[in-house]
């Protein structure tokens, strides 16, 4: 049970965990879904819940934007590794071929 809650505790968050353990549905009124978070939050009903969708839905696009910048990320290094093993072959190619020159002289 220990090591459970240690592979965990690294998967979730301590934010979202908090969330989670909450009482009553985020954006029905102050104190609920962690406290305040403006006006339209407090006052609770469809305008608390519309603007907690807002957010999750700003956050959500967060991620998925930063996803796909990692992703890109990791494209243009595979590349750039590429190339370089590339150019290193080459290169060793070049001095094989000068040494073996340099052995018929």
């Amino acid at each position: 049970m220990q090591s459970l809650r240690k592979t965990t505790a690294w998967m979730i968050p301590s934010g979202m965990r908090i969330a989670r353990m909450s009482a009553g549905e985020m954006g029905s009124g102050a104190g609920k879904g962690g406290g305040g978070g403006g006006s339209i939050r407090d006052a609770g009903g469809a305008f608390g819940k519309m603007e907690v969708a807002h957010e999750e839905e700003y956050f959500y696009k967060q991620r998925q934007a930063q996803l796909a910048k990692l992703k890109q990320q990791v494209i243009n290094h595979e590349d750039f590794h590429s190339e370089s093993i590339k150019h290193h072959e080459e290169a060793i190619a070049r001095h094989k071929q000068a040494i073996e020159e340099l052995k018929k002289k």
